[in-house]
Formats: structure tokens, C-alpha cells, sequence
């Protein structure tokens, strides 16, 4: 086989172990941001739960406040 066939393999060699490489180093950083975008996923849950609507909120505090208003209806 002449040299330059040689060259070309070594060469082609390099070049398919550094794209393995790259893509290897890709495949990491996606695992990693993907554990980072649970996170935000849990915590925007956790402020959406505790910012929720009024309406959602107001029958429990009708029902703590009803013996303030049987009560105040007694005076």
C-alpha cells in the first residue's frame, strides 16, 4: 500500500476520534443540563403552587374564619 494511503487512513483516523470526542463531550453536556433543567422544572412547580390563584385559596380561608364570624353575628 503506498504512503499516502497510509497518511489518508491516519489522518481519517484522527479526524473520526476527534468527532467521537466532541460528540462524547455533547452527550455529557446535554446528561448535565438536562439534571439543571429538572431542577427549574421542580422549582417553577413549587412557586406556580405557591403563587396560585386566589379563588383556589379562598374556601380554606372562609372555613378557618368562620368561628370569627358566627362570632361576630353573636354581638
Amino acid at each position: 500500500m503506498p504512503a499516502a494511503a497510509w497518511v489518508t487512513l491516519a489522518i481519517t483516523t484522527l479526524i473520526i476520534f476527534a468527532a467521537a470526542l466532541g460528540l462524547l463531550r455533547v452527550i455529557f453536556h446535554l446528561k448535565a443540563i438536562r439534571q439543571t433543567l429538572g431542577t427549574v422544572i421542580v422549582g417553577v412547580q413549587v412557586v406556580a403552587h405557591q403563587t396560585r390563584t386566589v379563588p383556589e385559596v379562598v374556601p380554606s380561608v372562609n372555613a378557618n374564619l368562620k368561628p370569627v364570624r358566627d362570632f361576630c353575628e353573636s354581638i
